[in-house]
């Protein structure tokens, strides 16, 4: 991970810079990427414009062991937004020429020679929903031209509920959620960070978490390999050698003082679907304000050839109202995976953070 300069500075701004020229940094291979939203065709097992799944029959190939084959290098490079967008509510799918004139505006704003900033997350697909001149982001440390990422006709990752949002919070999910926020992204907070623990998991290079949702909760580092033997199934992240190495064995949980940063998972067959539970969060773990009671089911189906239908389904009763559900559309790929990988604790940063903290506390005493 890049230093921030080893001059204080504020605290704040600190973490913006790390946090953006990260992201502007790892989405340099897009620059060699042509716009392929541009394409026309929808692959098989993806979603049509009318809404409905992709009907044909497809028999995904086994392994030696006679289970559906999800090996392979995948991308989630998805631009749908997490939440559906208030300038699109009640409005599930997008027509063909909807998509058509979103996929324009984006190869215009970061395609060509307009000089907008670089958009993670949910902002892509925003900012050709709302097709600004340029697109400006106060955060951002770099370019957006030659950004890539795929526009079809869903409105959001969110299928359940149906309005495509998260469910309202309870009262201490919310809190959990903005000292999340604070922790993460240096939104106004009471004090400068005290020290590492006041940051965020990922800041601190200890691990992004999982699962990870897209949209706004992943606008880069966003490959993945599956690897699957009879008794186990490892799925590795590109970021931070996170790797959940799952048994298919149906021995139960952890006991339920064992916490881990990415829980505890077991695995299981349904037919041609691999199902993984997850519990045994620990409290240290951050989802949009869950944490130790969060309960994650995840649906593995490959659809196509080269589509593996992720569907998400989280449950804290002390986070969220209701369960809610999200769909990601995984991309079989031949790139290679090249490990974003960085210091635990993230010495350097941290010191110029911290340093900055300080500074921050000595001027405003004087």
């Amino acid at each position: 991970m890049m230093c921030v300069s080893a001059s204080p500075r504020s605290w704040s701004r600190s973490i913006r810079e790390l946090t953006m020229r990260h992201r502007t940094l790892t989405s340099l291979r897009a620059l060699v990427v042509v716009f392929v939203w541009l394409a026309p065709a929808l692959s098989s097992g993806q979603t049509s414009a009318s809404g409905a799944e992709a009907t044909k029959r497809w028999t995904p190939p086994r392994t030696t062991a006679g289970r559906p084959d999800l090996q392979g290098i995948w991308l989630n490079n998805d631009a749908t937004p997490l939440e559906r967008p208030k300038a699109l509510e009640g409005k599930r799918f997008l027509t063909d020429e909807e998509v058509a004139a979103l996929r324009k505006n984006a190869a215009r704003l970061f395609g060509g020679d307009v000089n907008s900033d670089a958009a993670g997350g949910d902002n892509f697909f925003l900012a050709a929903l709302a097709n600004p001149d340029v697109y400006k982001n106060r955060n951002a440390t770099g370019s957006g031209v030659g950004a890539v990422r795929e526009i079809d006709n869903r409105t959001s990752l969110i299928v359940d509920p149906p309005d495509g949002k998260i469910p309202p919070m309870t009262p201490d999910g919310r809190q959990r959620r903005l000292a999340a926020d604070a922790a993460a992204f240096a939104v106004p907070r009471p004090s400068p960070p005290s020290g590492p623990e006041d940051l965020s998991n990922f800041i601190r290079c200890i691990t992004y978490g999982a699962p990870r949702l897209g949209g706004a909760a992943a606008s880069y580092h966003n490959y993945y390999q599956i690897v699957q033997t009879p008794g186990y199934v490892m799925f590795l992240s590109e970021a931070m050698h996170d790797a959940r190495i799952i048994p298919l064995d149906g021995r139960p949980h952890l006991p339920h003082n064992i916490r881990l940063w990415l829980g505890d998972s077991r695995g299981r067959w349904e037919g041609s679907t691999l199902i993984v539970e997850t519990t045994n969060y620990s409290p240290k773990s951050s989802l949009l304000g869950s944490a130790e009671n969060l309960h994650v089911i995840e649906r593995f189906t490959r659809t196509a050839l080269d589509r593996i239908r992720y569907e998400i389904t989280l449950t804290d009763p002390t986070t969220w109202a209701t369960p809610w559900t999200a769909v990601v559309r995984l991309k079989r790929t031949d790139d290679k995976m090249y490990e974003d990988a960085c210091h635990e604790g993230n010495q350097r940063v941290m010191e110029d953070i911290l340093a900055g903290a300080r500074a921050e506390e000595k001027a405003a005493v004087r």
